[in-house]
């Protein structure tokens, strides 16, 4: 099972909306996954050198503003903070580097995703109760992409929930099961990288990510991965300025496109883009397979 949505918004009057259009869409691939979920939302990016980390505290009684100004005073860096319940957004000058560093003293804080434009939420739950406790009605965005999880070969956290996100402005949400996740992960750690869960959908992520970072456009990394990854998949993939879709050569993972002048859409059913404004008039259509789709502004 499991359910991902996507949207990307061709008309910038809508970006305001961005929350409450994706939200409907959400809530009704709860019954997909219902186990766990997230949301990873993209912005207009942040003027260099400042960075947004996504971080996440288990339990809610993290003080995030104290958090921000520990921050500030040890590291010497002028720090931003925007809170939503257990989660914060940080804006601020360091490095990715240096902030994993500093953040490994504290055991209760997960670090989701770093980038200029991009924001991550997750945690274990039903989706719709996660929507509003995080208030992601109120977000605005270019763009977003969202994940609800049945769990079905590792464990139900939300260190395990999706988005998973590799580098930075990059996140990955998917649909199916993957067969060689292991094998991957060796292959990836002989290179130098590092892996923080046992989910298949990391190993994807990071496979894809890391060919993007040996020069790899994002398609010649999907044509890649379509060779690398053994399984059923459909993938759903968020970067600053794009949606991408991949699915496996059986595309036995349901998706459906919806795509207008003003947005495109991306869900596994349609019945949660029955919403949308100007649907009637949309060019609708199932992806077909091993092919990779790729939407910009």
């Amino acid at each position: 099972m499991c359910g991902i949505v996507g949207l990307l918004l061709r008309d910038e009057r809508l970006e305001p909306e961005l929350g409450r259009m994706l939200v409907p869409m959400f809530d009704c691939m709860a019954e997909r996954g219902p186990d766990s979920a997230g949301l990873a939302v993209f912005t207009r990016p942040l003027p260099a050198p400042l960075r947004r980390y996504s971080l996440h505290a288990a339990g809610q009684s993290m003080d995030w503003q104290r958090f921000a100004a520990r921050l500030s005073e040890e590291l010497h860096q002028p720090a931003q903070v925007a809170v939503r319940d257990n989660h914060a957004l940080i804006e601020c000058s360091l490095e990715p580097a240096e902030m994993r560093t500093w953040l490994a003293q504290f055991s209760a804080v997960r670090l989701l995703g770093i980038g200029r434009s991009l924001a991550v939420f997750k945690d274990q739950g039903n989706p719709a109760a996660i929507a509003r406790r995080l208030g992601f009605s109120e977000l605005s965005g270019t763009h977003g992409v969202g994940h609800t999880r049945m769990a079905t070969e590792s464990a139900v956290s939300p260190v395990h929930a999706h988005p998973f996100t590799a580098g930075e402005d990059f996140c990955l949400v998917h649909n199916g099961s993957l067969s060689n996740p292991y094998l991957l992960r060796r292959q990836l750690e002989a290179a130098g990288l590092r892996f923080e869960t046992d989910n298949d959908t990391e190993a994807a992520c990071r496979y894809i990510e890391w060919r993007l970072s040996q020069g790899d456009s994002l398609e010649a990394a999907l044509h890649a991965a379509l060779r690398a990854l053994d399984g059923f998949f459909t993938l759903l993939i968020g970067t600053a300025d794009r949606l991408t879709l991949l699915r496996d050569a059986f595309a036995c993972k349901p998706a459906v496109v919806a795509e207008t002048s003003r947005y495109v859409a991306v869900s596994s059913e349609f019945r949660s883009l029955a919403h949308l404004p100007e649907i009637e008039q949309a060019r609708i259509f199932e992806p077909a397979p091993e092919r990779v789709y790729s939407w910009s502004r």
